[in-house]
């Protein structure tokens, strides 16, 4: 039985969960989740027992000193709740933890136990795979879901990937089958420089969840960090002829896929987002990862080098033959097919 006694009734809650592993290429999904329980200042309410969920030869438990105390703090998964002001107030339940390492059904029924017990009316799982996606464009997002009466009212994509899928998929699928509306939020993130952290992917979901949701996200001073990031990997880039090669060809692919759209609608929606920030202004591990194409993916991880910015590793040319990025841009995250498990090429499912 679920008490939930610490926890207020809550005003139009919709739950937002990430989960660090294979589902968050470059940290950017449970960043996003940090960001708004720290924006927010959300308050834990509840953790699943680590010992049910969690192999700690995979995740280990780490021992720090508190006050002269040796405190040790087990991987889990934790939600708190944040309320976010203004003319329409509603509440977020956050969900951040690491992907089970086992038990996955009894980790999402009781996620889900949680869910309805607060009367919780969506739920939106945020992830990051890597694709072959330019780290100078936008970042795609994609987001689908299984229900086909929330794509059509919320413009979403019916997800058909098929493939391996980690806990983002897992989740929504069980979601689906509890009746609980979920979307799933996916960003692409460049394969040759996936080390974390990646402020623009994050970035990039905040400003997908604020749409999706209707509500205003702090941003403090992600904006900032995400154009020092492009900066950084830009240099990087250029030391590289190789590298700047590759990120050519990405480029234009990319450019090639989205030019029939006239990107239309991503302009519209960027001026609405500044319409409404002008008006309102700001309230106050192991394995690898997603891909698009559904593979664990290792092969571009490296720890960071000197002062923490990673040098982008060379990347290989794409093979004779091999699948372009105009023809895989669903995997690549600009179509709603891509995310894993929501996407339609992704590996998340």
């Amino acid at each position: 039985m679920i008490e939930l006694e610490g926890v207020p009734e809550l005003i139009d809650p919709v739950m937002v969960a990430a989960f660090e592993g294979w589902n968050d290429a470059g940290d950017a999904a449970s960043t996003a989740v940090a960001h708004l329980d720290r924006e927010w200042k959300g308050e834990v309410f509840a953790a699943l027992d680590a010992e049910d969920y969690y192999d700690f030869q995979v995740n280990r438990p780490t021992v720090w000193l508190d006050g002269g105390v040796r405190k040790i703090t087990w991987p889990t998964t934790r939600l708190s709740v944040v309320r976010v002001g203004g003319e329409k107030p509603r509440d977020l339940v956050l969900v951040r933890g690491i992907e089970p390492s086992m038990r996955w059904r009894s980790f999402c029924n009781e996620l889900l136990g949680f869910a309805h017990e607060l009367g919780v009316e969506l739920v939106v799982i945020l992830g990051a795979l890597l694709g072959d996606t330019p780290h100078t464009r936008p970042v795609p997002i994609s987001g689908t879901t299984s229900d086909p009466d929330l794509a059509q009212r919320m413009d979403l994509e019916e997800t058909k990937y098929e493939g391996p899928t980690g806990i983002v998929g897992i989740l929504q699928e069980a979601c689906t089958h509890a009746g609980v509306p979920a979307v799933s939020l996916w960003a692409a993130v460049p394969h040759y420089v996936s080390q974390p952290p990646n402020p623009k992917a994050t970035l990039a979901l905040l400003n997908r969840l604020e749409d999706l949701i209707d509500v205003r996200i702090p941003l403090g001073e992600l904006a900032e960090d995400a154009r020092a990031w492009q900066v950084g990997v830009d240099q990087l880039a250029a030391e590289d002829s190789e590298v700047a090669e590759y990120v050519q060809t990405l480029e234009e692919a990319r450019d090639t896929a989205e030019l029939p759209e006239a990107s239309g609608e991503a302009i519209a929606r960027e001026f609405e987002r500044y319409l409404r920030r002008r008006d309102g202004g700001q309230p106050g591990q192991p394995g690898g990862h997603a891909t698009a194409d559904g593979s664990d993916s290792t092969a571009y991880l490296r720890d960071s080098p000197g002062a923490g910015r990673a040098r982008p590793p060379k990347a290989p040319k794409p093979e004779t033959g091999a699948e372009s990025e105009t023809d895989r841009d669903t995997d690549a995250g600009t179509g709603p097919g891509t995310g894993p498990d929501d996407g339609d090429s992704t590996s998340e499912e």
